[in-house]
């Protein structure tokens, strides 16, 4: 049973302690990291959430004390007092490595068994284990480190956007279902039997709701929730930076988050980016990189070489290109010699989860070329297509044959993997750009309709506008992306203000005036009665703090986060509640 903290206060921190506090009289409270007893001595590596301080327990000092320590175990909470003195044998690798504190008085608070998890950064156990246990997961130094750069990153947001007049309002979490992409998590009201509410997906609707009311400009750090199947870096509930600006254009959201973006970068990494930063269209983007969010850290572009081997003997290739599809190929330039036959086979297996049917490859050496498939070209071919991909000595070419947008999703994705393998990426350089003129509008062959690339509310480019009814799959979007590392940290758009506009572009999505009035009805009495132009953009918050903190993996930087199935392991949710609660939301569960 532990004791109580009696007249004991905490004076300090145990990880602030440094060589000009020797002398000084403190009292520490933590827990107990480990205990090494050695007969008339006892030291204890005490920890808090600033650090770590050696104490030292003497048995000269006082023999109840000493017994009392002979007790303590990993994870006890104690609280000591003593004095401050130079440490015999310096510890280099902890700030407070130059000093211990003798203990002078000393109170168990609070036993603990022996915990299922090593609260150290390197335990390497499951991550089911490290989410079972969280509360202790989140002991870690690792762990607490990225929750207070959060934290300081939320206040940075914060800060700038208090001193640029935006305003911090709250939007509903109980709202209104509405077909914004993905599915809803659904809430049973009690008071009207058989209806429901929707968790949001994001503000959206709410946002622009507020510029409709003359708010001019808003922000809020919110939570969204997605009823989605899940990725790796995705999670059912995250954290949105959401912003939204009256009376606005493309570079007017652009040039103020530009703003931000430095001073988060200034701020939290110590780094001043370059302004202003690069932009990209959408179709350059596909064409040289073959993703929407290319990552600009490195080279290996695409490059088309169709017309180079349309007429070649190799069927692969003639025959995709006679059923108008495209052959591409990327340079990975200099690295041919870390590529064996072996690798080069694992990279076709990696392009055909993208749903290509084979890699095609060329390598270049001081002796010529090595290629299973040279014996199909002409050597005037050949030399066509290594100038095409600029192929000199050393270097590995990787082509794919197939239609436009599985080769770009392809090499677009090898790209990436190709740069993960050979370790060329650095967590220390930060490439960004912007990513725009995205199409408003993309063929969904499921549902055999076209779907809004970004959400129903995104204006389209003014001179693109009189081809919504004919051309559809041609219109531009005033829909802009930020991308740092070939990550996508936040997407926004120019929104329509304009009622008419607005019915246009729903009658595009294939919505009947009925549906729309019963989706969006809300929304557009608003915009009878006056509306701003008016855009925004939100940032994943959880996305940029993966970034800032060099986690590849998002649960990392949530505090209590879900699997990939959307489960909670730590409080087994979701799980099955009493048929009375469900009674009394009317919901009847079939078997």
């Amino acid at each position: 049973m532990g004791e109580n903290m009696g007249n004991l206060r905490r004076t300090t921190m145990c990880g602030l302690l440094r060589r000009e506090n020797i002398g000084q009289e403190v009292v520490l409270m933590g827990w107990v990291q480990k205990e090494r007893n050695l007969g008339s001595i006892i030291f204890i590596d005490l920890r808090d959430t600033t650090g770590i301080s050696q104490i030292v327990v003497d048995n000269t000092i006082s023999e109840d004390i000493f017994k009392k320590a002979e007790k303590i175990r990993s994870e006890y909470v104690l609280a000591i007092k003593g004095k401050v003195r130079e440490r015999q044998s310096i510890n280099k690798d902890i700030p407070t490595g130059e000093i211990e504190v003798l203990v002078e008085e000393l109170k168990i608070l609070d036993v603990a068994e022996t915990p299922p998890i090593y609260i150290k950064d390197d335990d390497n156990v499951s991550e089911s284990m490290r989410l079972k246990y969280r509360y202790l997961d989140l002991r870690k130094p690792k762990m607490q480190a990225n929750l207070k750069l959060r934290a300081k990153t939320s206040k940075v947001v914060r800060d700038f956007f208090y001193e640029n007049n935006f305003v911090e309002v709250e939007t509903p979490m109980l709202t209104k279902p509405t077909p914004e992409g993905a599915r809803d998590y659904l809430v049973p009201s009690r008071v009207n039997p058989g209806r429901f509410y929707a968790l949001p997906q994001s503000p959206q609707l709410m946002k622009q709701l507020l510029m409709v009311s003359g708010m001019d400009r808003y922000y809020q750090i919110v939570k969204c929730f997605r009823d989605e199947d899940l990725r790796a870096n995705r999670q059912p509930e995250f954290t949105q930076i959401d912003v939204e600006m009256t009376f606005v254009d493309v570079d007017d959201i652009i040039s103020i988050n530009e703003k931000l973006l430095y001073r988060l970068f200034k701020e939290i990494k110590g780094i001043e980016i370059e302004l202003p930063i690069k932009r990209m269209t959408y179709k350059e983007a596909m064409e040289r990189y073959g993703v929407d969010k290319p990552d600009l850290r490195f080279g290996f572009e695409l490059k088309d070489i169709s017309d180079l081997v349309s007429n070649c003997d190799f069927k692969v290739f003639t025959s995709t290109i006679e059923n108008n599809g495209v052959v591409k190929g990327i340079n990975v330039k200099g690295y041919a010699e870390k590529f064996s036959r072996k690798d080069i086979n694992s990279l076709e297996e990696y392009v055909k989860t993208y749903g290509a049917k084979g890699l095609a490859w060329i390598k270049v050496t001081d002796e010529g070329i090595t290629s299973p498939i040279s014996k199909f070209f002409s050597e005037d071919e050949l030399n066509r297509i290594l100038e095409r991909l600029e192929g000199k000595d050393g270097d590995l070419l990787l082509l794919v044959a197939d239609k436009l947008s599985v080769v770009c999703d392809s090499l677009g994705n090898l790209r990436n993997e190709v740069a993960r393998r050979l370790g060329i990426l650095s967590d220390d350089d930060y490439s960004l750009v912007w990513i725009t003129e995205f199409p408003l509008l993309e063929f969904d062959e499921e549902e055999n309709r076209y779907v809004a690339k970004h959400h129903p509310f995104t204006h389209p480019m003014d001179e693109d506008v009189c081809m919504l009814e004919s051309d559809p799959e041609l219109v531009r979007a005033k829909a802009y992306d930020i991308v740092i590392n070939g990550d996508e940290v936040g997407g926004g758009s120019i929104r329509i203000n304009n009622s008419e506009l607005q019915a246009r572009m729903f009658k595009a999505l294939g919505f009947s005036e009925e549906e729309s009035k019963n989706k969006f009805g809300f929304l557009m009495d608003a915009f009878k009665y006056g509306t701003p132009p008016h855009g925004g953009i939100a940032y994943g918050l959880d996305r940029l703090i993966m970034l800032f903190s060099g986690s590849t993996n998002i649960r990392d930087v949530i505090a209590f986060p879900k699997t990939q199935s959307a489960t909670c392991l730590m409080t087994d949710a979701p799980t099955f509640v009493p048929e009375e609660q469900l009674e009394e939301v009317h919901i009847n569960v079939l078997d």
